[in-house]
């Protein structure tokens, strides 16, 4: 009974900075690898950015290592992106997901997350 709910998105310009948060209750927390996709209209969903259950290690997208920062809060069981350097091919809806399986901790695709948020929209705009 694990659920997940995205918030933060919205509308900026190019440059500009945004903080994405994933609330996650039930479950284990501490113990999912859990990270961010975003889609776009036209375009299948890609990977954006994880965190591993083991030990919290990051990893991202090439599109958006330099731009942003991914990081969990196993206490209060929350999921953050950092968001830098906005550009207009940013602009998408962006889920967080969690995985529950124990051999998932540096997974880019969105088949190994079985747990998924609603969405919150991202526009990068001038």
């Amino acid at each position: 009974q694990v659920h997940m709910a995205e918030s933060g998105g919205g509308l900026v310009q190019p440059g500009d900075s945004l903080t994405l948060s994933c609330v996650v209750s039930g479950g284990y927390f501490d113990r999912y690898t859990v990270g961010w996709f975003r889609l776009s209209p036209g375009k299948e969903r890609e990977f954006v950015a994880a965190t591993s259950w083991i030990g919290g290690s990051p990893y991202y997208a090439d599109s958006v290592k330099d731009r942003f920062t991914v990081s969990r809060d196993n206490v209060k069981k929350t999921l953050t992106l950092q968001m830098n350097s906005l550009k207009p091919e940013d602009t998408a809806d962006y889920f967080c997901a969690a995985s529950n399986a124990y051999g998932v901790h540096d997974s880019r695709e969105t088949r190994d997350y079985p747990y998924w948020g609603q969405g919150t929209q991202v526009t990068v705009s001038s």
